[in-house]
C-alpha cells in the first residue's frame, strides 16, 4: 500500500434517485422508491472511494460482507450519499461503519467488510474458474 490505511478514513458517494435504481425496476411492482440492492452498491462504492488514496498501483478491493438496516424509503427526485468509515484493519481486510442519508433523513446504516487484493492474481483465478465444465445430466 502506498500510504498508511488508519482508522477513521472516509470514502462517499452520492446517486440521484431515478426509476432505474428504484426497487419497482428489481421487480417489486409500486414501490417506486431507492432499492435496497441499490443503497448496498452505494454503500459499496463509498468504502472503494475511502480506500483507493491508499492502494498501490495493481491493487484493488473487493467485499466480502455487507450487514445494513435499510430505514427509510427514498423517492424518486431525491438525492443519496453513503459515507464508509475505517473501523478496523486486519492484515488485508478492513471493516467500515457505513450510513446513507437523502436529502431528509437518514436511510441505512451497518457494516462492511472489504479486503485489499492484488487485481492481476485476483483475475488469474477468476479466468481458472472460467475452464471448469460443469457436469450436465
Amino acid at each position: 500500500m502506498e500510504n498508511i490505511l488508519k482508522v477513521g478514513i472516509t470514502g462517499k458517494a452520492t446517486v440521484s434517485v431515478t426509476p432505474d435504481n428504484t426497487a419497482e425496476k428489481f421487480g417489486n411492482s409500486g414501490a417506486v422508491v431507492f432499492a435496497t440492492p441499490m443503497m448496498v452498491a452505494l454503500i459499496e462504492q463509498a468504502a472503494i472511494n475511502a480506500l483507493a488514496p491508499y492502494l498501490a498501483a495493481g491493487q484493488g478491493s473487493v467485499g466480502t460482507k455487507v450487514e445494513i438496516t435499510h430505514l427509510a424509503a427514498t423517492p424518486i427526485g431525491m438525492s443519496v450519499f453513503a459515507t464508509a468509515t475505517l473501523e478496523e484493519v486486519a492484515g488485508k481486510k478492513m471493516i467500515f461503519t457505513v450510513e446513507a442519508f437523502d436529502d431528509l433523513e437518514q436511510i441505512g446504516k451497518g457494516r462492511h467488510e472489504r479486503y485489499i487484493i492484488n487485481t492481476a492474481s485476483f483475475l488469474e483465478r477468476v479466468a481458472a474458474k472460467k475452464q471448469y465444465q460443469p457436469v450436465t445430466e
